[in-house]
Order: C-alpha cells, then sequence, then structure tokens
C-alpha cells in the first residue's frame, strides 16, 4: 500500500509542470501555425502559471517547477511572462 502512495505522490509532483508544459505547448503550435500572438499569449500565460505554481504549491511538490529558491523563481517566471505578454499585446501588425 505504502509503495502506491509513494508512486502517487511522485505522480503528483509532475502535474503542475505538466499543467504548464502543455499550456506552452499549445502556444508552440499556435506560433507554428502562423498565429504568434495568440501563442505568445499562451506561452506567457504558462509562466504566469508557473510563477503562481511556484508560489502556491510547497517545494517538496513543485517537482520541475523548482529552479532556484522560491523568490527567485517567482521573480523570473512571472518577470519573464509579463515582458512575453507585453511584447505580444504591443507590437503592430506590420502590412
Amino acid at each position: 500500500m505504502s509503495e502506491q502512495s509513494g508512486g502517487r505522490s511522485r505522480l503528483l509532483t509532475c502535474v503542475p509542470f505538466g499543467l504548464v508544459l502543455l499550456i506552452a505547448a499549445v502556444g508552440f503550435l499556435l506560433v507554428s501555425m502562423q498565429h504568434w500572438r495568440r501563442g505568445s499569449v499562451l506561452l506567457a500565460v504558462a509562466l504566469l502559471v508557473a510563477a503562481v505554481l511556484r508560489v502556491v504549491i510547497p517545494q517538496e511538490r513543485a517537482g520541475l517547477l523548482v529552479i532556484r529558491s522560491r523568490a527567485v523563481d517567482f521573480l523570473l517566471y512571472s518577470g519573464f511572462g509579463a515582458m512575453i505578454l507585453a511584447v505580444a499585446l504591443t507590437i503592430k501588425w506590420s502590412q
């Protein structure tokens, strides 16, 4: 029984990173289909979701979202997410 719960808890540590990866994959798919603005917004959303999850989830359950300390991870994820979002929303169409 404890072996199953140990395997289950290891699987649960992959869920936050899997969610962020899924959002980013859809964003990359949209970019590859020439919908670069929508795709870029989704990539920014993926980083912002990672920032929120990094703050909310305990370190031992955050899995692959953990890079440095919680504060550094939050600042980097949210900073890069905000920058990508700002660029995606402010660039005009050039025709």
